[in-house]
Order: structure tokens, then sequence, then C-alpha cells
């Protein structure tokens, strides 16, 4: 995986409508890439300032983010929702403020009108919002505080698969809420890129462990083969979270990072 850098501060764009937001950079150059994008909790008023402010956001969008009780869960959901255009933007230099999405089947939002086959994915915590984006191909990411706390540990475990159960069972205590942590992102990032979310039987489908190598994904509920189709990207994009990417034609690594700010002052959770 390589790691690109935004540029510290954002500029006015140098040329299109004034309320077009910032200029925003380009990832580097590839066929194809997942392009991740991260923007800590922490600088999401002045991310979100810079763009423009709730005034992006669609009417819906702001009728949601109204209903949001707690400052914190508006602000991510801002920080969120200006994140994906920001980075669509990237990816088509279509201007900022002209993004506007629809609901799929199961909620999922998507460009509307399309623009060029790009689709993209949205997921956040507190202290991290984080956006996936690809070119006519799935895509989802999730990320969690890390290791699982002991609630979590005694409440999911039951939910996975045998052998993912037996695995945990097989850790001392603090390896295996580590280890909850990462197979919860994986399977949410897999079942939003499939556009189901958490809607399926989590032990219904199981990944390999990242010592075996790629991690890959059994999923008896989909064609035969169709988890070779897949790539997945695992990473600790700070102390205390844990993040998956899930791509469609993918190759493991084969992922672009883009860092808004410095995460390296985030609090561990």
């Amino acid at each position: 995986m390589s790691t690109l850098r935004a540029p510290g501060a954002l500029v006015p764009p140098s040329r299109g409508p004034v309320n077009a937001g910032p200029a925003v950079p380009s990832p580097a150059p590839t066929s194809d890439p997942a392009v991740l994008w991260l923007l800590p909790e922490r600088a999401v008023d002045g991310f979100a300032g810079a763009l423009g402010g709730p005034r992006l956001l669609t009417e819906e969008e702001r009728a949601r983010l109204r209903r949001l009780r707690g400052e914190g869960a508006r602000r991510r959901f801002l920080g969120a929702r200006m994140l994906a255009r920001y980075a669509l933007s990237a990816r088509s230099g279509r201007p900022v403020h002209t993004w506007r999405f629809r609901a799929g089947p199961w909620g999922r939002p998507e460009p509307e009108p399309p623009c060029g086959g790009l689709r993209f994915n949205l997921s956040h915590t507190e202290g991290l919002i984080a956006c996936v984006v690809t070119s006519g191909r799935a895509c989802g990411v999730d990320v969690e505080c890390a290791p699982a706390s002991p609630d979590a540990v005694t409440h999911l475990v039951p939910h996975l698969a045998d052998t993912e159960r037996a695995e945990l069972a097989s850790l001392p205590p603090a390896a295996r809420a580590d280890r909850l942590s990462e197979l919860w992102v994986l399977k949410e990032a897999y079942l939003k890129a499939l556009g189901t979310g958490i809607t399926r039987d989590l032990a219904g489908f199981t990944f390999t462990a990242p010592s075996a190598g790629p991690i890959t994904v059994h999923d008896p509920c989909r064609p035969p083969g169709a988890g070779r189709t897949w790539s997945f990207d695992l990473l600790r994009p700070a102390p205390g979270y844990v993040l998956a990417v899930a791509a469609e034609h993918g190759r493991p690594g084969d992922l672009h990072r883009v860092d808004l700010a410095d995460l390296a002052d985030l609090p561990a959770a």
C-alpha cells in the first residue's frame, strides 16, 4: 500500500464557481486504484468550513444532520459527507458542490447521476472518518476502535463462524479482542461492498488469517470462485484503530492512502 499526503492547508480553487470548494489533490496515477481517504474527527470543522459547510449538503442530508443527537455524531456525519464529495472530486475533477446521492436497495449511497462508474463507501467511528473510492468496481470500508471492548467480545463472538470462534478461543484475552476487531471490520467492509450491509448472518462467510498470506473470503452464498475476485487490505491507520478495505477485482496491497491531516497524534481509544 502506498501512502499519499494531501496538502496541509486547503486552498481556494484557481478556477470554477466561487462555491466549488478548495482544489483537491490528485492521487498518484495508476490504472484503477482503490483510494482510501482518512480524516481525523478533530479536523472536521476546519475541513468542512473550507469546503462550504452544511450548505453543500442536500436538504435531506441537512435534515438528517439536525436529527442526530450529540455534537460528535453530527460532526462525524458532516465530515463523512464532505469527505465523500472531496474524494469523488479528486478522482473525477467534478466540482465539489455538484455532488448528489441516491440510496441503493439497502440504503448505500451512490452518486446521482452516475459519474464514470465511480463507487465509494464511507465509515466513521469516534475520532476517525474513512472513505474509499473505486472506478467500475465495488468497494467497502469499515473502521473501528481497537481492540474490541470486553462487552463486544462477549456479544459478538457468538455471531461468528465455528472456525472463527475456535481461532479466537485459542488466543489470550488481549490478542482475542484485537483479532475480533480485525474480523469485524473485514466482515463489515465486505458486506458494505456487496451492498447488503449487516443483513446477512455473520457466521455464513469466513476470512483467512493475515498470517496465512493474502486475506481471502470463503462465502458459500456467492458463486464458486467468487471469493478470488476480492482483495482485502487490513491496516492500523492510527493507534487504537483498525480498518479494512474490500475491493472487487483488485490486488492485495494495491491501495493508495491519502491522509488529510497527520494521524500520528490521534489519541488511542
